[in-house]
């Protein structure tokens, strides 16, 4: 991986991390402002495919859990349902924020992670 590539998966990670952080301290408007700066950057052009399954892999290890229903229910379902969930989960998130529920917003986008982590 290049340098470049390096530097947008460190950032992601980090920004990640501090919307975790944030979320557990009960501040979910600077979580899901953390969240939505992940997601600007993973659907720009800037960042390849290569950054992109890295970060997956981070996310597993980040929300890895003993009992996890995500985990077990992912194991069910294919590829093609999975990405459904996750742009319902995603417009579900918009709603909220449109309804200012910043609570409910990052819930669901930290779902929607949850299904595209292996």
């Amino acid at each position: 991986m290049e340098d470049s590539d390096l530097l947008i998966l460190e950032n992601l990670i980090n920004l990640t991390k501090s919307s975790e952080d944030k979320f557990k301290r009960g501040n979910f408007k600077g979580a899901l402002e953390e969240k939505m700066k992940v997601n600007a950057i993973l659907k720009s052009k800037a960042c390849h495919e290569k950054v992109i399954e890295k970060y997956i892999e981070e996310l597993s290890i980040l929300y890895s859990s003993k009992f996890d229903l995500i985990f077990d229910h992912k194991l069910k379902i294919d590829q093609i349902k999975r990405n459904q969930i996750v742009k319902m989960l995603e417009n579900k998130s918009e709603e909220k924020l449109k309804n200012l529920d910043y609570k409910g917003a990052i819930k669901a986008l930290r779902r929607a992670e949850k299904y595209l982590s292996n």
